[in-house]
C-alpha cells in the first residue's frame, strides 16, 4: 500500500508542484493547477471560502467541478457562478446547488486545464452522478466519496444504490493499470487501486447477506452498519 500523506488540517498540503489538498478534518478538496487555468474539486462542508484559499495557491482562472452533491462537498459553491457537475446531481433531495450555471459532466468528458487532462469517470451507487476525475498524465485518480479505506461509505436514504456501486467499481476495475493512486474525499489518503478490488468483494458479501451489521443511528435514522474491513458500509434499515 502507498504511503499516506500528512494531512495538514485546515490549510493547504502540497501533493506535487501542481496539485494540493485541502482537509477541514472530516472532508477535504482538491486544486489542482494546468498550464491555462485550475480547477477546484469540490469546496468543503464547513468552508465558506474555498475560491479564496485556492487563490492563495495560484493566480490562474479557477473553476470549479463537484465530484457530487452530497452536502459535505458544497459548502463554497455559492462563492461561484458556474459550476462542472454531472447532470445526475441535479436531481439530488438535499445539496444546495448555489451555482447560476451547471455545466454538464458525463463519463468520458475531458476537462483540459492546458498541459493536464483530467477525464470524468461516472461511479454511480453513492450518489446517482458521483464522479471521479483521472489525471491522464499523472494517473491520479481523484475519486470522490466512493472509495475509501478505513472510513465510512454512506448509502443509507434516497436515491443511492449498492447494486449501482458494485457496477461502477467493477467497471473501473478494468482500469486499474491507468491508475497510480487513488485520493478520496474521506478517511485515509492516498490510497492504492488494490482498494477498489476489495470494495467490490466487500460490498458483493454484504449484497450475498454474508456480514454481519450492526445496528446505530445517523441523523436520528435507524441503519445498518457493514464492517467489510477495508472500510464500512452504512446502509438502510430494511
Amino acid at each position: 500500500m502507498g504511503d499516506r500523506m500528512e494531512l495538514k488540517i485546515g490549510q493547504w498540503t502540497t501533493i506535487d508542484e501542481r496539485a494540493w489538498c485541502y482537509d477541514e478534518g472530516g472532508v477535504r478538496f482538491f486544486l489542482l493547477a494546468g498550464s491555462e487555468r485550475a480547477l477546484l474539486l469540490d469546496s468543503g462542508m464547513r468552508t465558506r471560502n474555498a475560491r479564496n484559499l485556492a487563490e492563495e495557491l495560484t493566480d490562474l482562472p479557477i473553476a470549479l467541478f463537484n465530484t457530487h452533491c452530497d452536502i459535505d462537498h458544497v459548502g463554497s459553491n455559492a462563492q461561484f457562478d458556474e459550476v462542472w457537475v454531472s447532470p445526475m446531481e441535479l436531481v439530488h433531495p438535499t445539496a444546495p446547488h448555489e451555482a447560476r450555471v451547471a455545466h454538464p459532466v458525463w463519463d468520458g468528458d475531458v476537462i483540459d486545464l492546458g498541459d493536464r487532462e483530467l477525464e470524468a469517470i461516472a461511479l454511480p451507487g453513492h450518489t446517482p452522478g458521483s464522479t471521479a476525475l483521472l489525471d491522464r498524465r499523472s494517473g491520479m485518480l481523484f475519486a470522490g466519496d466512493p472509495i475509501q479505506r478505513d472510513g465510512r461509505i454512506f448509502m443509507f436514504g434516497p436515491m443511492r444504490s449498492m447494486a449501482a456501486y458494485i457496477h461502477s467499481l467493477r467497471r473501473l476495475s478494468q482500469r486499474v493499470g491507468e491508475i497510480t493512486s487513488i485520493w478520496p474525499c474521506h478517511a485515509t489518503c492516498p490510497v492504492d487501486v488494490e482498494t477498489i478490488g476489495e470494495l467490490i468483494a466487500g460490498a458483493e458479501a454484504v449484497e450475498r447477506g454474508e456480514v454481519t451489521c450492526s445496528m446505530t443511528e445517523m441523523h436520528g435514522t435507524p441503519i445498518r452498519e457493514y464492517d467489510v474491513g477495508t472500510s464500512t458500509f452504512l446502509c438502510d434499515d430494511e
